[in-house]
């Protein structure tokens, strides 16, 4: 006897596995207001903030800001300038996350992310004073494993000297509207992870950085609260926001994520003046058309004094809707510092003249650093407690398409994040069970692809064909490798509970939603339905099948009600030949906490015909009668002959209102402003 077998997990996180039996031979957050154009950023809005105001203190900030960083003497007048030297690197949007990697495919986008942390680690080794920050660990990861023992600590240096800094450290910059928080915890777990085991506590990211996602979620902000981050930064609000914060300076602010968790939700909060990119006329990277520093007298052309008046205007411009004397500058933008020379060399003269000049004092920074420093200062900062949704950078210009853009890929992500849920679960029996020569599968490559589709331009959706496509191949290549795992831990625990029976093949049904699914479309097969929640749960199970005459047997061996559904014409072309069940089968059960149960399901045979149940399940509506549905609280009416709802009654008081469902469809727009 072979036998195969079907494993899914449904949008409820339940693994369903079918074996079919064939006779033959499985603290503080931050805020950025409007990007430049050259990045492409928008301003990003937010409710009211609370009248409340709030100060705020962690015992990470307690240390002094450093003199040896460059900042001044506390007390000082002068405006202290944080030069935040970094880059924006997309894990996948135009381009894949390969290309982008390699610099493949230039034709698209010339972004190549081994060359930006090539050149910046050379140039950080030539000048101590010099500082980096960067974010995205799938990048650093890939490229970490590729240096010399000599390049790797040359690296851990550059991170213990504070002029490398890791900056929020997820795998990713995820998205906050579509992604699902155990995802998010997941996708920063394996980026902060990576950082421990290799850079050891030091290294542990202080700050949150999310400068490029569109929009931003009180959920996030206490996430990230809980995950031990001082300080949360970014770019994008909404325009009439970001104008009402500049007028009253509120560019910075505390922001309790959570109701619930109180004060322990608190996020110190900034809005980056100049969104995440350089300020304005000063973008020395080599994509760039602004002027450098010209500083030799002797040639044509020297600017250094008209650079230095012009930076200052700009120190100024953003000064003035700060609370402290302390402002922080980025300088990059998406992929920059592929030629991370040109843009220090500049930079280093910038600083040299800046300072000479002496209106302000301006020095290599970082966010911690930052932080730090306004702390330092004491002020108290308004409260917020609601979300930065939904966004939009000028009227009229909501981004609020992308919460359902590529539903598809949406929908397969949350899949897959359930099925890894259960994969992590069975791999720990997988590692305690099997010997080490029997373990030839793992949730890695799951981890990695679901981690990666947290970027805010891949599930999303706001990225190209090619770059979803990309996705989602990665996270069925993980969701194989998972399958495997799972098969090998349900097969064992089948096994355990009785040695006789044949040693069980599973086979995984990924088109059942379509109704596909070859191990049900045999005459009797077995379906091993798992719980990954820690909780019981009543579930209906649905696969599809090619006979009518079935009946469903549960552990005990006892019937258990079922109904077979005749599939519908339109069921039969959405599968076209991928199949040939031309029914569904339904049946209903507890299952328990972290448990599984095995069922039969097979023909009914003559003998066993009274023990079948023919109990429907579901209910058939005949002719066009209203049809009630009544709870107890609440009363629904829905139209016997069009089926849409049309009236609504609340049990308690009596009070009841008609109701008129109706489906509508808008034109969207083409782009460049021109509606379809």
């Amino acid at each position: 006897v072979n036998i195969c077998a079907l494993a899914m997990v449904d949008l409820c996180g339940l693994l369903l596995a079918c074996i079919c039996c064939l006779l033959a031979g499985g603290g503080w957050s931050v805020s950025l207001a409007a990007a430049t154009a050259a990045n492409g950023g928008r301003a990003k809005g937010e409710a009211p903030s609370s009248p409340h105001a709030e100060s705020f203190s962690r015992s990470s900030m307690d240390a002094s800001a450093s003199d040896s960083y460059g900042y001044s003497a506390a007390g000082e007048d002068k405006i202290q300038v944080h030069v935040v030297p970094h880059t924006h690197d997309d894990v996948g949007w135009l381009k894949t996350v390969d290309e982008y990697y390699y610099g493949a495919n230039n034709s698209i986008q010339r972004a190549g992310v081994q060359y930006i942390l090539d050149t910046v680690v050379t140039e950080l080794s030539k000048n101590p004073n010099r500082t980096f920050i960067y974010v995205e660990i799938a990048y650093f990861y890939r490229w970490w494993n590729e240096q010399s023992n000599e390049t790797k600590e040359l690296v851990k240096k550059l991170v213990s000297n504070k002029q490398l800094e890791f900056v929020n450290a997820g795998w990713c910059m995820n998205d906050e509207a579509s992604t699902h928080y155990n995802a998010i915890v997941d996708q920063m777990s394996l980026g902060l992870r990576f950082v421990q085991e290799n850079f050891g506590d030091e290294a542990r990211p202080r700050v949150a950085w999310h400068i490029d996602p569109f929009g931003h979620s009180a959920e996030q902000a206490a996430l990230f609260a809980k995950m031990g981050y001082d300080g949360f930064f970014f770019a994008r609000i909404d325009y009439g926001d970001r104008d009402n914060r500049l007028g009253n300076k509120e560019m910075e602010l505390v922001w309790r994520g959570s109701p619930s968790l109180g004060s322990q939700s608190d996020m110190f909060t900034g809005v980056l003046f100049y969104g995440y990119g350089p300020p304005p006329d000063f973008c020395f990277d080599q994509g760039c058309s602004d002027p450098p520093i010209q500083d030799d007298p002797n040639l044509f052309d020297y600017n250094v004094d008209d650079r230095v008046k012009l930076f200052i205007q700009r120190v100024g411009d953003q000064a003035i809707f700060y609370n402290t004397n302390n402002i922080m500058m980025t300088f990059g933008s998406d992929f920059q510092y592929q030629n991370a020379l040109q843009v220090y060399k500049n930079l280093d003269k910038l600083i040299k003249y800046v300072n000479a000049e002496g209106t302000v004092n301006m020095f290599y920074s970082t966010p911690s650093r930052y932080v730090d420093a306004v702390h330092q200062a004491g002020k108290t900062w308004t409260l917020k407690t609601d979300d930065f949704f939904p966004y939009a950078d000028n009227p009229y210009a909501f981004w609020t398409g992308y919460f359902t853009s590529r539903p598809a890929l949406k929908g397969y992500t949350r899949l897959c994040n359930n099925y890894l849920q259960v994969c992590k679960q069975l791999e720990v029996i997988y590692g305690s069970v099997f010997s080490s020569k029997e373990r030839k599968h793992s949730s890695v490559k799951l981890k990695h692809a679901m981690a990666i589709d947290q970027h805010h331009d891949a599930v999303s959706g706001t990225e190209k064909q090619h770059v979803a496509d990309d996705y989602a191949k990665r996270l069925h290549i993980g969701q194989v490798e998972c399958e495997q795992l799972v098969a090998m831990v349900l097969r064992n625990l089948s096994g355990r509970y009785d040695h006789d029976r044949p040693r069980l093949e599973l086979q995984f049904c990924e088109l059942a939603n379509i109704s596909v699914c070859p191990a049900s479309e045999n005459n009797s097969f077995n379906v091993i339905v798992y719980n990954p929640i820690g909780r019981g749960i009543q579930r209906l199970v649905q696969l599809p099948v090619s006979a009518d005459g079935l009946e469903v047997i549960g552990p005990s061996g006892k019937t258990v009600a079922s109904q077979v559904v005749p599939l519908s014409t339109k069921d039969k072309l959405l599968r076209g030949r991928k199949g040939i069940a031309n029914s569904t089968i339904f049946f209903w059960d507890e299952i328990p906490a972290l448990g599984f149960k095995t069922y039969l399901v097979r023909p009914v045979s003559k003998t066993g015909s009274a023990r079948s149940s023919s109990k429907s399940l579901l209910y058939k509506h005949e002719g066009s009668d209203d049809i009630v549905v009544d709870n107890g609280a609440v009363v629904l009416t829905f139209d016997g002959s069009t089926g849409r709802v049309s009236s609504m009654k609340n049990s308690l008081s009596g009070v009841q209102v008609s109701l008129d469902q109706t489906f509508l469809w808008w034109n969207s727009s083409d782009g460049h402003n021109v509606n379809s």
